[in-house]
């Protein structure tokens, strides 16, 4: 048995997240030139890389499920605060920024992290195979939150464009909340067997069997608990330091301002991309699967209730998708409940949902 999260004061994964930290400290709100953006570029990718090996290390102590919930919350809280501040910051043309990351968020976790996931698993061994009671049920609960926070304000009549009144955000917010405590709820306690992976046989694999390394002591477990905090702060941060760069490339390229949306939505993903893959490159599809769906699920569940709080103070939100995002968001539905309803995907399977990430991507740029 090899040991494969060694935990030094001097090893790279103990080091990026407090460098980062440091570096988002003497960068936060300045202006920076073009080598010094880059030098952030570098500390935010080499943190993300740093953040996927603390959440593998808390995942094989505690556990497949609560270790995919660790991650998906974590980064969620993070994206949140991200979301707030440059909220706050923008002032009213930032008032579409939460849908416009949050709906990204979703394409990306539905189409991106689940076909990688999918395709990487099916490459393996001929098909990709999960448990489709799990996964399926997962997608449901983001069609349905997704639906209700994003899809009904575009039909609401009671406030002035894509927007809910105060009524209706709070409720779309608590059903948001309720939903998403639900899903923890059957992932982690009443159906947890639903959420673990399982062999080509249709066996559940509850573990790490054919691991071969050993089981990380608690205190390697907390430490990386801590570090992977640290870390998701730096790799936001830094995310947030980058953003007046991003914002004025995609002002230069002339490009719709719900770019800045989708550019932050695939920072913030990058850990749980990473982790996904590697989850499925170790045949554990559904692992990957909880990963990606588990995040779209918090991405929703939890953002939105934030900034309808938070709306108190930073105005109005329009929540509303327009006709092209609301047919996206359909087809990757039908199409999603199409892959999860058996249990067993082909690269077709994953090739179709790489198809509509891809062809959200394009009409991002070029709506």
């Amino acid at each position: 048995m090899t040991a494969r999260f060694p935990l030094s004061a001097l090893h790279w994964t103990v080091l990026v997240p407090v460098l980062s930290v440091v570096v988002l400290a003497l960068t936060w709100g300045r202006s920076l030139p073009v080598a010094l953006v880059v030098v952030v570029a570098g500390f935010l990718c080499a943190g993300v890389l740093a953040a996927v090996h603390h959440a593998e290390v808390v995942a094989h102590r505690v556990g497949q499920l609560f270790g995919a919930l660790v991650l998906a919350v974590a980064v969620t809280v993070i994206e949140v605060a991200l979301i707030l501040t440059l909220t706050a910051d923008g002032g009213p043309q930032s008032a579409g920024l939460a849908r416009d990351t949050v709906f990204a968020a979703v394409m990306i976790t539905c189409n991106g992290i689940t076909g990688l996931s999918l395709l990487v698993g099916a490459v393996r061994r001929r098909v990709a195979v999960f448990n489709p009671e799990g996964a399926g049920a997962t997608l449901a609960t983001v069609a349905t939150i997704a639906t209700l926070s994003l899809v009904l304000p575009t039909f609401t009549t009671s406030a002035p464009g894509p927007r809910f009144n105060s009524a209706q955000l709070s409720f779309a917010a608590a059903a948001s909340l309720i939903l998403y405590g639900l899903f923890v709820a059957t992932q982690t306690v009443r159906h947890r067997t639903h959420f673990l992976p399982v062999s080509s046989g249709g066996e559940v694999i509850d573990g790490f069997e054919g691991d071969d390394y050993e089981r990380p002591t608690r205190k390697a477990a907390l430490s990386s608990l801590v570090l992977l905090l640290v870390g998701l702060v730096g790799v936001v941060g830094l995310a947030k330091v980058e953003s007046p760069t991003i914002e004025k490339g995609v002002q230069y390229a002339g490009l719709p301002s719900s770019v800045v949306g989708v550019v932050i939505a695939l920072l913030v993903l990058l850990p749980e991309t990473l982790a996904a893959v590697r989850a499925a490159a170790r045949d554990r599809v559904q692992t990957s699967l909880n990963l990606a769906l588990g995040s779209a699920m918090a991405s929703i569940g939890l953002t939105i209730p934030a900034v309808a709080i938070a709306s108190v103070w930073t105005g109005p939100l329009v929540l509303g998708l327009n006709a092209t995002h609301m047919v996206l968001l359909t087809i990757t539905v039908a199409v999603g409940t199409l892959t999860m309803m058996r249990g067993r995907a082909t690269p077709l399977h994953a090739g179709v949902h790489l198809a509509l990430l891809a062809a959200y991507l394009v009409l991002a740029v070029s709506p």
